[in-house]
Parts: C-alpha cells; structure tokens; sequence
C-alpha cells in the first residue's frame, strides 16, 4: 500500500498521479505501485512540486511496518531506536513558560505591562 499527500501543488502534478494512483480525497492519492513505479512517482513529485509539500508513506519490512518520507515538509523523519518518529521544528517557548523578567513586546499599553510584568 502507498499514500502520497500533497498540498499546495500543481495540478498537473495531481493529474499525474491519477494514472498510477487513486486520489481519496484532495490531494491525497493511494494505491498498490510496484517498487520501480512508486521511486519513479516520488521523483517526479519531488521534481515538480514547486513550492508545495509531499509525504510517501508505503509497507514496509521492518518494525512498524511502514516508512515515509518528506519533501521540502517542516515534519522531517528521524530514526530513534529503530523507530521512525516524527521531528517537528521546536517553535518558541510559550509566553505563559517564559519568566516575568521577559522583555515587554513593542506596542503594549503601560497599564498591560504592569498587569503583565508587575511594577507601578
């Protein structure tokens, strides 16, 4: 079994795809390729992807499985203990974390700084 999931890509793109695979839902297309056929579509996918995102997920002999892979995605696989895992960009820490000895951000009333970060 394999899936490919596509956003933000070419038309043209989605139409090829429809040759090979069967499209579910937008953007998301799933059939049973052959190896040779499934390389074959996840290179033309990375080559005419512009500026959009791709992910395969196909079968796979080892413990989950299954195995994925991205394309110019922010999520990118990582190995860990023999398990493929999802990393994910650490975005900044939420303000409710941050101490009050934090800068107040440009633009906030003085009334908000002083709820916010005490003081008279």
């Amino acid at each position: 079994m394999t899936v490919i999931v596509l956003t933000n890509c070419p038309v043209g793109l989605r139409g090829f795809l429809t040759r090979w695979l069967l499209e579910i839902s937008p953007g998301v297309f799933l059939g049973a390729p052959s190896a040779r056929i499934r390389e074959a579509l996840w290179n033309e996918v990375r080559l005419y992807a512009d500026q959009g995102r791709a992910l395969l997920a196909y079968q796979s002999n080892n413990e989950q499985g299954y195995t994925f892979e991205t394309h110019d995605h922010a999520w990118h696989p990582t190995d860990h203990e023999g398990l493929t895992l999802i990393r994910r960009p650490n975005p900044a820490a939420p303000r409710a974390a941050r101490g009050p000895s934090d800068v107040p951000r440009q633009g906030w009333s003085k009334a908000a700084k002083r709820r916010r970060y005490g003081g008279r």
